[in-house]
């Protein structure tokens, strides 16, 4: 199975979370989502193509900065000393709100398309692209450092393994084989062939869960004659974690470069 490989920079991005509005929070790494909609766009599709996705990096720390925001209802009219702006008779409040940023971003991004006869189409689009690509916000511009394509295989392994460089990564839950031991009676977290490292016996588990959005489908909340398409998405429950180690008893998922990989 061949992959696209990409390392990559961001100096300040927002990947922003859904329903944060007071503040736009920060996911700690690009949804999948987000990488998948920058390659079609850098790809210029115009349909869905399905594709399997793999993410890891660092940040070294976090800032706030301040944005213009623009409120509004749908058909409330304007009224002077309430709205700020007046749209063809309608009325828009304008003020500012906090947006969160990470401060440089290292990624390293995997990407997997279903029909491999087009994995050198999406290179080619990363290696010369016909815009300056952005990750997150329209203005998180992605500074790509390389561009290549690798093997993705399953390797078994001799002794323990670790992710480098002090790098987090979303790690999909269908990889985790609960092995029946307690967090508290456990100092290592069982994952099927990947074991996470607690520092102490504890019950706060190693990592973050959360729910990743992937791809959406839509779906009719109207009529056949009055059609009104909602986005639904299909999510990915994953651990947001670091220090993975690879026993020397198992196998591990890692490209032609012997880098791991954590595909969703």
């Amino acid at each position: 199975m061949r992959a696209i490989k990409m390392v990559a920079f961001q100096d300040l991005v927002n990947y922003r979370k859904p329903m944060s509005f007071q503040i736009k929070e920060s996911y700690p790494l690009p949804p999948y989502s987000t990488i998948i909609g920058m390659v079609h766009n850098l790809c210029k599709y115009e349909s869905y193509i399905p594709m399997k996705v793999s993410v890891q990096g660092k940040y070294v720390s976090k800032t706030n900065d301040l944005y213009t925001r623009y409120e509004f209802n749908n058909g409330t009219k304007f009224e002077k000393g309430r709205h700020n702006i007046n749209v063809d008779g309608y009325g828009v409040a304008q003020g500012i709100s906090t947006a969160e940023l990470l401060s440089q971003m290292e990624l390293i991004i995997h990407i997997v398309p279903e029909d491999q006869e087009i994995v050198q189409e999406i290179y080619s689009s990363l290696k010369t692209p016909w815009e300056y690509p952005s990750l997150g916000r329209r203005e998180d511009l992605l500074n790509i450092k390389s561009v290549e394509i690798v093997d993705i295989i399953e390797r078994k392994l001799e002794r323990e393994e670790y992710l480098e460089n002090d790098y987090y990564a979303y790690v999909p839950l269908k990889y985790i084989h609960y092995n029946g031991e307690s967090y508290e009676e456990s100092l290592y977290n069982s994952f099927e062939n990947i074991l996470i490292e607690d520092s102490a016996f504890s019950t706060i588990q190693s990592g973050t869960k959360m729910l990743i959005n992937k791809d959406y489908f839509l779906e009719n909340y109207g009529t056949n004659k009055n059609i009104k398409n909602i986005r639904l998405w299909n999510k990915v429950e994953v651990i947001y974690t670091s220090k993975i180690i690879a026993t020397n008893e198992g196998k591990k998922c890692e490209d032609s470069e012997g880098q791991f990989v954590f595909l969703a």
